[in-house]
């Protein structure tokens, strides 16, 4: 039976049955009782120590509010979770599966869902989530172009945001994809994006191709749908010019953000890019990334979404999955992810709708100057369909790896 046709029923029903819906909030004081003592298995991208250390902190919050044991289960592609709960859904195994949450959005969200492998409605249920006010901020439920339909729970934002070096580059720097492929001309080897399939580097590919191609429209539609080879022919035009130029000839990519980061400290990039707005600030913040680090976005703006958790169809541990869900929403929980010092990943909340009290939360010092003021972030560009980034993945893959 399709998870999604079984939400009306009572909070008994679902605490005993691994396939049906999430209660209502007037129910949250069961589903926090079920809780207790739950060990919750959280498979979350593990490549960046902020993040894991936000994670840590996550943890203990949860073991003394709620008596909820949190185990992080570190992982660096979201996919080979999305695959294990395919496993086991094959497999026959619909109330014990092994994960009881993911970190995910785009692409993965969207394979699970197809595939009838989330629990739930559950996300407009808990009672945090009120907190996003979702009839004003719409992205809160929609993942690249998907409706979430409650499979999901929002917890932070992404953007692209370049940053560079001020020391190095005196003039002024690129603001546009093809200011980019100039700058490199006269920059060689000083920038460069991650490898793909990394989620950073993939992100890179889709800002270039809605900038390069002629039939924007056609990408917020499933890829099938469209020409493909037609709509991507600028992009691929565009990276065989620039790869000569980037990092390395383009003979090798880093692996990641957090690498391209490293490079930018070691002096060998002058220019990169990140998919959190704060991050050049924190690292400045903690002497990863010299004084004279800058930030900006692009003219006409760059892409942005909001990345989510959601819980296995076969989870055994629903109710602490609930639980932690919650937590992540709470003004606490979001004012520390927030926070520079800590990891700097934006809020889903609605500041602005808190009381003062949980305003005064959110409140950080504006003098770092690598640290973008709020109104450079307003251009938003929306994220594609997920199926162009599995598209454009694997014929990168094709076109690019062996050269």
């Amino acid at each position: 039976m399709p998870i999604r046709l079984l939400a009306a029923l009572p909070l008994a029903t679902m605490l005993t049955s691994p396939l049906l819906a999430a209660p209502g909030s007037a129910d949250w004081e069961a589903v926090l009782e079920e809780a207790r003592g739950q060990t919750v298995y959280w498979h979350a991208w593990a490549g960046d120590t902020r993040i894991n250390d936000y994670i840590d902190w996550v943890k203990r919050r949860l073991r003394e509010k709620h008596e909820v044991e949190l185990v992080h289960v570190k992982i660096d592609d979201t996919g080979s979770a999305v695959s294990r709960v395919l496993g086991e859904r094959s497999a026959g195994n619909h109330d014990d599966g092994s994960i009881d949450l993911i970190w995910l959005n785009g692409e993965n969200f969207a394979a699970m869902k197809e595939n009838d492998l989330l629990f739930g409605p559950f996300a407009e249920r808990l009672p945090n989530f009120a907190l996003t006010y979702p009839e004003l901020n719409p992205e809160v439920i929609t993942d690249f172009t998907l409706p979430t339909e409650g499979y999901e729970s929002p917890w932070g934002k992404a953007q692209i945001t370049f940053y560079y070096d001020a020391a190095e580059l005196v003039d002024e720097p690129p603001l546009s994809m093809a200011e980019i492929l100039a700058w490199t001309e006269a920059h060689p080897g000083r920038f460069t994006y991650p490898r793909i399939p990394d989620f950073l580097g993939s992100t890179f590919l889709k800002q270039a191709l809605i900038a390069l191609t002629e039939d924007t429209d056609a990408l917020y539609s499933p890829v099938a749908q469209s020409d493909f080879e037609a709509v991507t022919a600028p992009l691929w035009e565009y990276l065989d010019v620039l790869h000569p130029r980037l990092w390395r000839s383009g003979r090798q990519f880093p692996a990641s953000g957090p690498e391209i980061r490293r490079l930018m400290a070691d002096g060998e990039l002058t220019l990169a890019f990140t998919f959190n707005p704060a991050e050049p600030a924190a690292a400045v913040a903690e002497f990863l990334l010299p004084e004279s680090t800058r930030s900006y976005v692009l003219d006409g703006g760059t892409l942005g979404n909001v990345h989510f958790v959601a819980i296995p169809f076969n989870s055994p541990h629903k109710a602490g999955a609930m639980t932690v869900a919650n937590f992540l929403l709470t003004p606490e929980a979001q004012a520390r992810k927030q926070d520079l010092s800590v990891w700097g990943d934006p809020t889903v909340l609605d500041v602005a709708r808190l009381d003062e009290e949980d305003r005064a939360r959110f409140e950080q010092t504006t003098d770092n100057p690598a640290l973008l003021a709020p109104e450079a972030l307003v251009d938003t560009l929306p994220e594609p369909h997920p199926s162009w980034m599995t598209a454009l993945q694997e014929a990168w893959q094709v076109r690019y790896v062996g050269r």
